[in-house]
C-alpha cells in the first residue's frame, strides 16, 4: 500500500517512535509498503527549524536526503495541480501544510498516516493513526 507521512509523522518516524501509534509503527515497518513524503514535509520542518518551533529538526533538516533513505520512503515533488487543488478545497481549515497535503492525498488518493483528526472533517481522504 502507498502511505502519504504527514509532517508529524516523518519527524517521530525519524526521532520519536515511541510518539507513533502502534497501527502507524506496524505499517511504517512493514516491506509491503510505500512511504510517501511530500516535498512540502522538508520545507514545513525547515521553516519551524528556522524560527526556533522546532530546534530538534536540525539534523533532519540538514541530512534529509540520507533521512529519507533510512527511512526508506520516497520523496513526491508537489506539482501545480496540488497547489491549485489545495487553494480550492471547500475546507475551512487554513493551515497551508494540512490544506497541501490534503490536496495530495485527494489527487493521488493516498490515505495519510497523521495523528491529526482535522483530516477526518474530509470525507475524500482517508487517515491512518
Amino acid at each position: 500500500m502507498r502511505l502519504l507521512l504527514d509532517t508529524n509523522v516523518f519527524l517521530w518516524a525519524v526521532r520519536e517512535p515511541a510518539k507513533l501509534s502502534p497501527r502507524v509503527m506496524g505499517l511504517l515497518t512493514s516491506l509491503d509498503n510505500e512511504l510517501i513524503v511530500p516535498a512540502m514535509v522538508p520545507w514545513e520542518l525547515a521553516i519551524k527549524f528556522r524560527t526556533g518551533k522546532l530546534p530538534e529538526a536540525e539534523l533532519i533538516v540538514v541530512n534529509y536526503a540520507a533521512v529519507l533513505l533510512r527511512l526508506g520512503a520516497t520523496s513526491l515533488s508537489v506539482e501545480h495541480a496540488h497547489t491549485l487543488c489545495a487553494g480550492l478545497l471547500d475546507w475551512g481549515h487554513r493551515d497551508p501544510f494540512d490544506r497541501l497535503l490534503a490536496a495530495i492525498a485527494v489527487i493521488e488518493g493516498l490515505p495519510i498516516l497523521s495523528k491529526d483528526s482535522v483530516f477526518d472533517e474530509r470525507p475524500d481522504i482517508r487517515r491512518i493513526w
